[in-house]
């Protein structure tokens, strides 16, 4: 059984892959990024969940695009790539088959996508950036009592002001993810010192989403107090779609991984204490 995830009572980062759409559609390449993640020791593997037909803004609908399937409008594209009932309810089998359990969840891009993910027993909900302002989403998402991640790209301060404004009158158990939404990100824009500001501001656990290319960025925002980590994730960078150069290899996860857990022992707990070692090299100093 899987425990309750509470993000008021994480002793390490929670370190999410987040497959995304990265999957292509293939429940194949899904299943490998599972079986990377679970190999590796990652807490959970993270989808996408949308309503095409809701999500997909009108004026881009008809435009037609070269894909892997041949030419075809961005709404039958993004249909493409969409896991239905059939392929999540697999990925609930295969993570629920692995022992220990690897956690899965999705984020949601709407309504329908929200009541979609609630049917299944997921550690937590996912309201992407582009969605934060979408404040009905926001509440319903809360309103399920469900612990709750949220992203903050692209956001000004008043509107995240006013989405843990909502989500706190419904849910106590909730992580702000800082992130920047440029895919992949230039480091010079990371800004990770928003990490402990939103941490003093909101008095809540706070995570970081990275879209950057490298490793280091993801090892400063846990020093600098992020509490979960998500990170995209692909079999190979060369693969087709919008993700995947921004994405960590499967040895980038590995070297991230061990990267973080160092970080964590080095940081330790703000308390003075003399270890065993230095009282030893105390008594040989002293007079």
């Amino acid at each position: 059984m899987r425990s309750v995830l509470n993000f008021n009572n994480l002793n390490k980062a929670y370190l999410i892959a987040e497959i995304g759409i990265n999957h292509n559609g293939d429940i194949n390449i899904a299943k490998k990024l599972i079986d990377a993640a679970y190999s590796i020791g990652w807490d959970c593997v993270k989808f996408q969940k949308r309503s095409p037909h809701i999500c997909v803004p009108d004026h881009q609908k008809k435009i037609v695009r070269e894909t892997p399937w041949g030419k075809m409008t961005y709404l039958d594209y993004k249909y493409k790539v969409e896991f239905e009932s059939e392929q999540y309810d697999e990925i609930d089998k295969y993570c629920n088959s692995k022992n220990p359990q690897i956690d899965w969840s999705a984020s949601v891009w709407d309504l329908q996508s929200l009541n979609f993910l609630v049917k299944y027993k997921v550690p937590f909900i996912k309201v992407p950036s582009a969605m934060i302002t979408n404040l009905e989403l926001v509440k319903e998402c809360a309103s399920t009592k469900i612990p709750l991640i949220f992203s903050t790209g692209m956001c000004e301060i008043k509107e995240i002001d006013e989405a843990v404004n909502i989500i706190s009158k419904h849910n106590s158990n909730y992580c702000l993810l800082h992130t920047n939404s440029t895919y992949p990100a230039p480091i010079e824009d990371l800004n990770l010192s928003l990490i402990p500001f939103y941490i003093d501001r909101y008095k809540c656990t706070v995570g970081y989403s990275g879209h950057e290319y490298n490793i280091e960025p993801t090892v400063i925002a846990v020093a600098l107090g992020a509490k979960l980590i998500e990170r995209h994730v692909t079999l190979n960078h060369e693969m087709w779609g919008t993700d995947h150069k921004s994405s960590l290899t499967i040895s980038g996860m590995d070297r991230l991984l061990v990267r973080l857990r160092t970080a964590e022992k080095a940081i330790g707990q703000p308390k003075k204490l003399i270890t065993p070692q230095e009282k030893e090299i105390r008594k040989k100093l002293s007079n």
